[in-house]
């Protein structure tokens, strides 16, 4: 059966984009959330990049008292502090199989995998790793931002060989009341321990950004993505 497309916001920053990146928000929030953030990222020297800024699907949510908003997956209290390692995994693989097809679509638009980041913040980071890690062909890199690995029991029979060596950047806010910093930290020495190579960075933040998070947001796309 094939994967129908998610609803995406679309930004070039040159003709002909030769990378991709694909960013998904938050719980509750939408593709517009991270669109301002292009034209602070200091661009100008990589090859032309299309950002992907791709909408959940519209979905209960537990911990919102079955609300329906756009969310990635179902969260429970139990894994915002740290106590469910499971999370929803139906809902996590689906996210999986949406961000997959929108990989796979940049292909056919010429986009070679090797050219193409994942990245995402809170839930949307979750859907990063998620999907970057068993990717089945070389990425050029993950970036996750306030988030921790999902199903991280599953990672070790399930990781792409190909994605073993993909550059992969985790920000966390030191005073997160969303997502406790530890469970991003765990996530973090969870996947070094697999020995992936994870750059990490901390911040006087809660669960949001900050302007010096944004230059090495920067910093380090230039360097993926120059590669």
């Amino acid at each position: 059966m094939k994967q129908e497309l998610l609803d995406s916001i679309e930004i070039e920053t040159g003709r002909n984009p030769a990378a991709s990146v694909i960013w998904m928000h938050g719980l509750g929030a939408d593709g517009n959330d991270f669109v301002p953030i292009v034209n602070e990222l200091g661009l100008d020297s990589t090859p032309a990049t299309r950002f992907l800024f791709p909408h959940a699907p519209m979905r209960p949510v537990t911990i919102n008292n079955g609300f329906v908003m756009r969310a990635w997956y179902d969260v429970t209290l139990g894994d915002l502090e740290g106590h469910s390692r499971r999370a929803d995994e139906r809902g996590v693989r689906e996210s999986q199989a949406q961000i997959a097809a929108l990989i796979e679509r940049e292909e056919k638009r010429g986009v070679a995998p090797e050219r193409i980041v994942l990245a995402g913040f809170s839930q949307g980071g979750a859907v990063a790793l998620q999907t970057g890690l068993r990717f089945p062909r070389k990425l050029a890199g993950m970036m996750a931002l306030s988030t921790y690995l999902p199903l991280a029991e599953s990672l070790p029979a399930e990781a792409a060989p190909a994605n073993r060596q993909t550059p992969i950047f985790m920000a966390h806010g030191l005073y997160d009341p969303v997502i406790p910093i530890m469970m991003g930290a765990g996530s973090m020495t969870f996947l070094t321990g697999l020995g992936y190579a994870v750059e990490w960075r901390q911040y006087p933040m809660p669960h949001s950004v900050c302007p010096d998070e944004v230059e090495d947001i920067g910093a380090w796309l230039r360097k993926v993505l120059n590669a």
